[in-house]
Parts: C-alpha cells; structure tokens; sequence
C-alpha cells in the first residue's frame, strides 16, 4: 500500500485521470469484443469503440455538426442564463426577506419535484413555436439547483458577520454587497454548476421529443434509425459539451471569488 501510494503521489494527476479514461475505453473493447452477457446486462449489441470512433469522425466532418450543435448550445445557454439570473435573485431575496420567503418558497416547492419531462406537453401548448418551448424546459432543469443552493448560501452566512458590518456602520446595502453576497457566492457556484448540468439533460430530452437539429435529436433520430454507433457518439458529444460548461461555470466562479484560497490537493 504504501509502494503504491508512492508511485501514485510521483505521478501527475493529469496522467493519472487520463489512465482512468483508458481503462474505461479498455474494459468497453474487451466487452463488446467478446459480446459479454451478464445476464443483468448485455454487450451483444453495443457498438466497439473503433466504430463509435469512425462514426465521430464522419460526424465532424459532416456540415450537420455545426447545426446541432449550435442549436443545442444556443438552447442551453439561453435557458441558463435566463435561469441564472432569475434563481439566483429570486435566492437572494427569499434568503434575507422573512417575507419573500413566506410568499414565495410554498410555491416554488410545489413545482421543485416536477421532472422537467413532465413540463413538455403543457411547454408545447403554452409555447407557439417548439424552440422557446425547448428553452423553457432548459430553463425549468436549471432554475431550482440555482434557486435553493443561493437560498442555502445566504442563510449560511455567519450572523456575527452582519452584526459586525451594522456594529461598525455599514447600511444594509453595504452589508448586502459586502458580507451577504461574497459569503453565499461559493454556494452559488455551485449551485450554477449544477444547475449547467441539469440543463443540458433536460434539453437533451427535450430535443428528443420536439427538436429538429440538436444533439438530443441526433441521439433518437440514430436511435430510429438502428444506427447504435451513433448514438454512443451523441451521448460522448453530450457528455464533453455538459462537462466543458460546468467547469466554464467554475472557473468563472473562481475568477469572481479571488478571496478563496486554493483547495488543498487530496491526498
């Protein structure tokens, strides 16, 4: 154990997550190779990944790529950040206002456990055009992770903090802009990062029920199809797209939170 913590500390993470990967696409091409069958799941029909690789690469040399994915970016980022900005307001004053909170968190709790699937239907029929009720559905996924993680972060707030800031003077929008929002910022992030996340699976399956172009349509059109190789090769396209944009989140987060220091490398 200890020869091998040794080793590992004398490696790069970097090298270290990028094994990681390697085994994942290792154990992929032995099983399908080999058609497992474990009863409880089945590689018999999954597509290798020399296939799933040569269809990526038609798919990017393809001049489809760039409408889907543009209208799934253009749908995420939208449907982000109009949830953004609402969640994290709407947060913000349900935190500090015992009024805001009485009128309304209830309601905002009722709608919280709705699976954004189950907004669809009634999406469609509110909306006139497919592509505003796509951004709904996005916006819907994201709004809630938003909302509470700014709702925690403000509540988290040491109180001694606040009855320091008044103690020496500050009015309440210097303790607003200078206890209150740095304090529940970290909270925040997070909560954006999530709320990135969660957008992206809503709009996936969102696309795939209403869409036209997007990654999400890509994926159940190759599915229609039988076209398996395919739909490995959206799935990978999802997954980059939605890691890329969380850690564009976080990162942004840290930009906007200077204060925090480094976190220590895990051991």
């Amino acid at each position: 154990m200890a020869s091998l913590i040794n080793l590992r500390n004398g490696v790069p993470r970097s090298a270290w997550r990028f094994a990681a990967l390697l085994a994942c696409l290792l154990v992929w091409h032995i099983a399908t190779q080999r058609r497992m069958n474990l009863g409880f799941i089945t590689f018999q029909n999954v597509p290798p990944p020399r296939e799933v690789a040569e269809s990526a690469w038609s798919l990017v040399r393809s001049p489809l790529v760039l409408e889907h994915l543009g209208a799934s970016l253009r749908r995420v980022f939208i449907g982000f950040g109009l949830a953004a900005l609402l969640g994290v307001a709407l947060g913000l004053v349900i935190g500090r206002a015992r009024w805001a909170e009485d009128a309304l968190l209830p309601p905002l709790e009722v709608l919280r456990p709705i699976p954004a699937v189950a907004w669809i239907p009634l999406a469609i029929l509110m909306f006139p055009s497919s592509e505003a009720s796509m951004v709904f559905i996005t916006f819907v996924g994201a709004l809630f992770p938003v909302l509470l993680n700014t709702v925690h972060g403000v509540e988290a707030v040491d109180a001694r903090l606040v009855a320091s800031a008044r103690s020496l003077g500050a009015r309440r929008l210097a303790v607003f802009r200078e206890v209150i929002l740095p304090g529940a910022l970290p909270s925040i992030v997070t909560g954006l990062a999530i709320g990135m996340g969660t957008a992206w699976f809503c709009l996936v399956t969102a696309e795939m029920i209403s869409g036209q172009f997007g990654i999400g349509y890509y994926t159940w059109m190759s599915y229609t199809i039988q076209n398996y190789a395919d739909i490995v090769v959206g799935m990978l396209f999802i997954g980059v797209l939605g890691m890329g944009s969380s850690a564009l989140v976080r990162w942004i987060g840290q930009v906007l939170m200077p204060w925090r220091p480094a976190q220590e490398k895990r051991s």
